[in-house]
């Protein structure tokens, strides 16, 4: 073809200035409860969006459809969010100029989908089709046209204007539909035999669809919408295109043989190319150029005719060369017209293509942009958001389920073959060994924990600290059993002086309970000494270990050494003479375990790699425009939409799927390499110096754990008997401070009846010496004694006052308990549960006073000493019946107050300490402290002393514990 044929564009709508904001703003604020002053940008933007499509298209055809393309999609995000927005939109008819306007979106999306046909039917008619590239775009445009028309009869029925009904939008498609096949013949290059039958089933598909068109396009040109340009040049191309089809079947069957059909097709051709230049030549006289400049060029009148006017031509001739050569040389019958076959159309070659899949290419949804009123998002869209969420949910758990229980299967193999540390044994050999000379992160925290105790405080040191507090408790113990015997070999030396003249009472039944605990004591220490000599043996066992863990450099000598030794004493007693053949065996074996490894791990690395990739995938998946486009579909759209945007995962679960199928594959692998290494010769001499080694260590290992545990033992045992030392040395020097006391007590009462009794004793022999006969006064006092015998006791020497009867207790202080008896049960020291010793408490003061005859002068009450409770009250007085009735008895004495004990502390239970495991000492078989006989009743006392029968008398006296360390 000399000249491209003339293509027809539609004619645009135009429209008139519309503002969103009123309408939106009043919606964003009722239905959204949000400020509409913070979208004044988002309906700014949609303003300027509407008027560069709709009025600012001035430009190429292709800056107006891109335009166009922005604003058709950003409302129909509109009508999503706003879909029952009011605004009224003002178009004409494209056709007629009849101005129409509704308050629809859907009347203003229709309108600039028509416009968007338009602009890609006028794209495509103006492109140049004599490159390719113009060619491509032609075709391309004229099927997007075809398809925009196509969804303006498919969603919106009920046309407002005459351009948006049915029956012209129809039209449009079909006109459409016709070009854009013609394009595609032009797309086919120059004519050729064998291109013949092709071009025919073409060029007849394009007629036929011209054809269809010429009876509706009459019709709507007499009701004044169509141009007569568009009528006769659709009837021009009609007969045009079918005369080609004619004229290249013509070509097929001559060279196929067939020459009288080949003449009969060029003679239709002819007839058809003459018509067809008739209607070109109608077409060039009657074309107004003013009118239909707004959907033809200005050249498609020539252009047309001198297009039918060549082809005419062209047919004619070939007609003519046809015939004669008939008539010469083939002599074929031309067959009618009637009787030849009509030539196939084929398959449509050009569809029209869907808005939605114009929409779906990058390049339109790079156009369209970002949704305007993204940040206004309905309820339904977010319900169904969290919805699509917990189905990714549920992806993710089960393909990391699969991930997990592959990694479990995999670990669980590898760790019963011993893999790969087992194969280390084999790729060094004996050297492999030097790696279990490392002692282990469990040795060195023992290692850390002995030098840590030893810099706060060396064992031996600890150990000399409790000797020295138990050498110093006993020292006390002795002296103070001393002092007592001295004390009771003074009173009973004064005894033995004066005789009957000596009235102080025996030291026994004072010192009954300061020589009881002191007992105790001795008892607790005797104990002790027993749990002391265990711990020192326990330590003395230790020792070399404990020194060799607070040394790393000697530990890990040790190491070295236990392992060397262990594989030095295997190896020689598997020694044996292996040849060359099996040691290249077992390397090559071990190769094979050891590159099968190699490939699990990085199956292992990429599963793990794809499952990240995967949550990645997912966690940033978001669909809500998806959503929000389909918001308006059926019920059953959210399970389907939901099943395909999931499939964009499907490729993520099935590399998980051929993960785990190779890590099965090459477990298999490893399973049957390690069984054929562990078979040969070489592979047990080695097994057997590693497994010797190993014992070595694990020996090692198991002797330091020990020391180590036994070293904390014996430090809890030191701290503990430490602490029990220090609460006796407390309670013996309690003891101490009591026994002074009572002893400064007896010695100023002995010193005053020591001089008393010199007194008496003077008198005595001054009076002639002898017992002779009574004097007068003696006689008439011996006529008031109310008792019998044959004479009056010597006056009754004021004693100390007893303390035993203050106290509470009825009954002597407990022993000293179990140093240790807080240690743990299984240690060296797990004692019983003997109680500890408690320092009597102080005197109370005396409850009644008694009446009783003026004693002679005595010490003051304060410089007595506090008692213990055993301490036993002095013998009474004479019976107060043996007293002169003319005797008046004086008041009692002050009541003795201690000033120098202190308060009683809070009791301490040493009973909730545990002891170390696996020891057993001598405290373990000590029973509770032996219990004191309780406190015998006091002896008779005078009438006057009755009163010293309180409610508090044998009342239990609470125990004083030690003071805490």
């Amino acid at each position: 073809m000399a000249l491209p044929a003339p293509l027809i564009f539609v004619p645009k709508k135009v429209t008139q200035d519309v503002d969103f904001a009123p309408s939106l703003r009043s919606i964003i604020a009722k239905q959204y409860a949000e400020s509409p002053d913070s979208y004044s940008d988002e309906l700014g933007a949609l303003n300027r969006a509407r008027q560069d499509a709709l009025r600012g298209s001035a430009g190429s055809d292709t800056t107006a459809r891109d335009l166009l393309y922005k604003y058709f999609g950003q409302l129909e995000l509109l009508e999503l969010r706003f879909p029952d927005l009011r605004v009224p939109f003002p178009w004409s008819d494209a056709f007629t100029q009849v101005k129409i306007s509704q308050q629809s979106l859907a009347y203003e999306k229709a309108t600039v989908i028509f416009n968007i046909g338009a602009t890609l039917s006028s794209l495509a008619a103006s492109s140049p089709r004599s490159a390719p590239e113009g060619l491509k775009r032609a075709f391309h445009s004229f099927r997007s046209a075809a398809g925009m028309f196509v969804y303006i009869n498919e969603n919106f029925l009920h046309a407002p204007s005459t351009d948006l009904s049915k029956e012209v939008v129809k039209i449009l498609v079909g006109l459409m539909v016709a070009q854009a096949t013609e394009v595609f013949i032009e797309t086919m290059g120059p004519a050729t035999g064998k291109s013949s039958g092709l071009r025919s089933k073409l060029c007849m598909q394009v007629s036929s669809a011209y054809a269809a068109l010429v009876e509706d396009v009459k019709e709507w040109v007499t009701k004044g919408v169509f141009l007569r340009e568009w009528s006769l040049l659709i009837q021009t191309k009609a007969k045009y295109f079918a005369s080609l089809a004619n004229y290249h079947r013509s070509v097929a069957d001559n060279a196929a043989g067939k020459y009288g059909e080949a003449l009969a097709r060029l003679q239709i051709s002819e007839s058809l190319a003459k018509e067809a230049n008739r209607f070109a030549q109608s077409f060039l006289g009657t074309f107004n150029s003013l009118a239909a400049a707004s959907s033809l060029a200005a050249d498609a009148p020539n252009a047309m005719s001198e297009l039918a006017k060549s082809h005419l031509s062209m047919v004619s001739e070939a007609r003519t060369k046809a015939q004669k050569d008939n008539d010469i040389v083939y002599n074929e019958v031309v067959p009618s017209e009637a009787s030849l076959a009509p030539i196939d159309k084929g398959k449509p070659v050009a569809e029209p293509i869907p808005i939605h899949d114009v929409y779906a290419t990058p390049e339109v949804q790079k156009i369209v942009g970002p949704d305007l009123f993204q940040r206004l998002i309905p309820l339904s869209v977010h319900e169904s958001a969290s919805l699509y969420s917990e189905e990714k949910a549920k992806l993710v758990r089960a393909e990391s389920e699969r991930v997990e229980l592959a990694d479990e299967e995999l670990a669980s193999a590898l760790e019963y073959m011993g893999l790969p540390a087992s194969l280390a044994r084999f790729q060094a050999g004996a050297a492999a060994q030097a790696s279990l000379a490392d002692p282990g992160p469990q040795v060195r925290g023992w290692a850390d924990e002995v030098r840590h105790g030893e810099s706060s405080g060396r064992v031996d040191d600890l150990f000399r600290r409790r000797d020295s507090l138990r050498d110093q408790a006993a020292r006390h113990l002795d002296q103070l059993a001393r002092d007592l015997d001295e004390e009771s070999r003074q009173c009973e030396t004064m005894r033995a002086k004066y005789g009957h003249l000596w009235e102080q009472q025996p030291s026994s039944s004072g010192t009954r309970s300061f020589r009881q605990d002191i007992r105790s004591h001795r008892e607790s220490l005797e104990q002790a000494a027993a749990s002391d000599a265990q711990a020192q043996g326990l330590w003395e066992g230790i020792r070399g270990d404990v020194a060799l863990l607070a040394d790393s450099d000697a530990l890990e000598r040790a190491f070295v050494e236990a392992v060397a030794s262990g594989g030095a004493n295997e190896a020689s007693l598997l020694d044996t003479d292996l040849g060359d053949d099996d040691e290249a065996e077992t390397k090559k074996r071990v190769e094979v375990v050891s590159e099968a490894l190699s490939r699990l791990n990085k199956i292992k690395k990429e599963r793990a790699e794809v499952l990240r990739d995967l949550k990645e995938k997912v966690q940033s998946d978001d669909i809500s425009h998806i959503l929000l486009l389909n918001r308006k579909g059926a019920a059953d759209v959210q399970p389907n939409l939901f099943a395909t945007e999931l499939e964009k995962f499907r490729p993520h679960q099935q590399r998980l799927t051929q993960t785990l199928q190779a890590q099965q594959s090459t477990l298999a692998d490893i399973n049957s390499g390690f069984k054929a290494l562990t078979e040969g010769s070489k592979a047990r001499q080695v097994q057997g110096q590693w497994a010797a080694a190993e014992r070595k260590k694990r020996d090692l290992v198991t002797r330091l754990g020990r020391a180590a545990q036994a070293y904390s033992d014996v430090r809890t045992a030191l701290d503990k008997g430490l602490q029990f030392y220090q609460d006796l040395t407390d309670l013996v020097e309690g003891l101490q401070q009591q026994v002074s006391g009572w002893l400064s007590g007896r010695n100023s009462e002995r010193d005053r009846m020591a001089g008393e009794a010199d007194i008496k004793q003077r008198l005595e022999g001054g009076s002639g010496g002898g017992a002779s006969s009574p004097s007068p006064l003696d006689r008439a006092m011996g006529s008031l004694n109310l008792g019998s015998g044959s004479r009056s006791p010597p006056p009754a020497v004021p004693t100390p006052p007893s303390f035993g009867s203050s106290y509470q207790s009825s009954q002597s202080p407990p022993p000293p308990g179990n140093p240790y008896n807080v240690m743990p049960i299984t240690g060296a020291f797990s004692l019983g549960g003997a109680s500890r010793p408690a320092p009597p408490s102080a005197p109370s003061p005396y409850q009644r006073q008694p009446s009783y005859p003026p004693p002679r002068p005595t010490p003051p009450a304060s410089s007595y000493p506090a008692q213990p409770s055993s301490y036993a009250s002095p013998p009474p007085p004479a019976p107060y019946s043996q007293l002169s009735r003319n005797e008046v008895l004086p008041p009692p004495p002050p009541p003795v107050q201690s000033s120098y004990l202190p308060p009683p502390p809070a009791s301490v239970n040493y009973s909730s300490y545990p002891s170390p495991a696996g020891y057993s000492s001598a405290y373990g078989q000590a029973t509770q402290g032996a219990q004191q006989p309780p406190y015998p009743p006091p002896p008779p006392q005078q009438q006057q002393y009755s009163s010293y029968n309180g409610a508090q008398y044998g009342a239990p006296r609470p125990p004083a514990p030690p003071r805490p360390y």
